[in-house]
């Protein structure tokens, strides 16, 4: 490995700066990248997906670590800072233009990967959606460790009961764990955004029994699109669903984020 020069130093010679369009900020501090590179642990040889590399600053404390990464990058104005990152690391960086939400990630891999990401926050939680809702499980990923705004990752690991729960939480969890990893303060950004950060570890568990991934994503995206109203109110659009409360003994005029995620999983199960 080629020493390399300061990320402020790289972002000045390709003349980049963050583009609001793409949801960019960039991270300077090295130590801070490459504790947050540590969360997946031993990195060694693993292959990794980063979405949003941006100038490269999370991909070098993951080439420093030793991991294989593949990385998707939509802005072309980040291409030659990154090629540099090619040629300090031989081998260890594949690089892809494109936007991550329209490619094949799994088909990129042969084995399971990890995803390290300071996603854009304009996309960040249609990726998170995507990746918590395949059909296959175990899933191509074998854990995610993304960085959202603090507010987005709080709903994330939320518990039934408090204010932050909602959809993400039940598909955050109901066969993964979730937890926040770190706080990231608006200050290590550049430029600094309005809001807090924080970054999130998902792992994947058992999957439940019966349960179509589709149905749970369509219960919960009723019974929290109306999150004020009862259950027999917001659940009315899915066929069957009030039947299945009753089934079930669930009271139909609790609202949804009174409601275990056991107790959504059951609901999608009878009604997959």
């Amino acid at each position: 490995m080629t020493s390399l020069p300061p990320l402020r130093e790289v972002i000045a010679r390709h003349g980049l700066s963050a583009s609001k369009a793409l949801g960019q900020n960039f991270l300077f501090d090295e130590q801070l990248l490459d504790r947050i590179a540590a969360i997946p642990g031993n990195l060694d040889g693993r292959p990794v997906l980063e979405i949003g590399p941006g100038p490269g600053g999370l991909t070098r404390a993951l080439l420093r670590a030793g991991a294989m990464v593949t990385a998707i990058e939509r802005d072309p104005r980040c291409l030659p800072a990154l090629a540099d990152l090619s040629e300090a690391f031989p081998g260890q960086l594949e690089l892809i233009e494109g936007d991550a939400l329209a490619i094949d990630q799994a088909s990129l891999f042969d084995t399971p990967f990890a995803v390290v990401a300071n996603l854009p926050y304009n996309v960040g939680t249609a990726l998170l959606v995507d990746w918590l809702s395949s059909d296959r499980w175990p899933p191509a990923w074998s854990s995610l460790t993304l960085m959202f705004q603090r507010e987005v990752a709080e709903r994330i690991v939320a518990k039934p009961g408090s204010g932050t729960f909602g959809r993400l939480a039940v598909l955050s969890q109901w066969r993964s764990s979730a937890s926040l990893a770190m706080k990231v303060h608006r200050s290590a950004f550049t430029p600094p955004p309005k809001v807090m950060s924080a970054i999130v570890h998902i792992e994947p568990g058992d999957m439940p029994e019966g349960v179509r991934p589709a149905m749970l994503s369509r219960v919960t995206e009723a019974a929290f699109g109306q999150r004020r109203k009862m259950l027999r109110q917001s659940l009315k659009p899915v066929p069957g669903a009030i039947a299945a409360l009753e089934a079930l003994g669930i009271d139909p005029t609790k609202r949804a984020e009174t409601l275990a995620i056991d107790e959504f999983v059951a609901l999608a199960r009878v009604l997959s």
